[in-house]
């Protein structure tokens, strides 16, 4: 029998994995964004995308266990953690460079002609690694807050409207439908802001922009439906792990568990 203060421990490790694996996820989006595009069968994804949908389940997993308020706290930490993100960009940027004598020459790449990016500036075929970094990373970063606010807080709140709905009852439901739609949310804002201006440019055709968008939609789509079957098997082993009764979450003020007698 575990005492109070070892139980309290258990379950502050368990929400502090499920918070890195969160920050991790979310980092990484930012961090490699757009510097390259792959092929997964039909769609062409950035490769930021392919660890982003674990955000959603690991939001929903707080949510069931811990509590709309200890979800919330989450994404606000990811949200300030986006502004210090981009705050280190823009201070690498504004800084000055060591004089190019002095730089290792794999500091600088030279590119086969010059290259237009999202946001309008063109790359000249001698470039700093770093000014490539921050030309490819930097918009990114700003269209993945915007998307972010818009998508987790969004998330977070419709998982708990489809609980209160379902009167906290079959769990499938609010994963997927608070998932689905905030991923539509999230895909919509990421490549509408990253992509906008070169598309208003006419740099960019109003087909690919669409193409992005579903792509980048029907990935996280499809991880949404797939991280069912693993988020049911996650509540199953950490309820009783954290000695939770069904219904019942971590956070105070936080508990659906009479939803069940409704």
């Amino acid at each position: 029998m575990l005492t109070t203060a070892a139980l309290a421990e258990r379950r502050e490790r368990t929400f502090l994995v499920l918070a890195g694996i969160f920050l991790c996820a979310m980092t990484l989006l930012n961090v490699i964004g757009i510097t390259r595009f792959v092929q997964l069968g039909p769609m062409a994804l950035a490769v930021g995308v392919l660890p982003y949908p674990l955000t959603f389940l690991c939001t929903d997993l707080i949510c069931e266990l811990y509590g709309k308020s200890r979800a919330n706290f989450l994404v606000t930490v990811g949200l300030g953690l986006n502004f210090f993100i981009l705050l280190v960009l823009v201070l690498g940027n504004a800084m000055p460079s060591v004089p190019a004598e002095n730089m290792p020459p794999w500091q600088i790449l030279q590119l086969a002609a010059p290259v237009a990016l999202p946001n309008g500036e063109v790359v000249e075929q001698s470039v700093g690694l770093y000014q490539l970094i921050y030309a490819t990373t930097s918009g990114a970063v700003f269209a993945s807050m915007m998307a972010y606010i818009a998508a987790q807080y969004c998330d977070v709140q419709l998982f708990h409207f489809w609980k209160r709905v379902t009167r906290g009852r079959h769990l499938w439901i609010r994963n997927n439908f608070s998932t689905l739609m905030s991923q539509m949310v999230d895909s919509v804002m990421v490549i509408g802001v990253t992509f906008g201006a070169a598309f208003l440019r006419g740099e960019m055709a109003f087909q690919t922009l669409l193409v992005l968008v579903g792509s980048n939609y029907l990935f996280k789509a499809t991880i949404a439906l797939l991280d069912t079957g693993p988020l049911y098997l996650a509540v199953h082993y950490l309820r009783p792990f954290l000695q939770l009764k069904p219904g019942e979450t971590v956070g105070p003020g936080d508990n659906y568990a009479d939803y069940a007698a409704q």
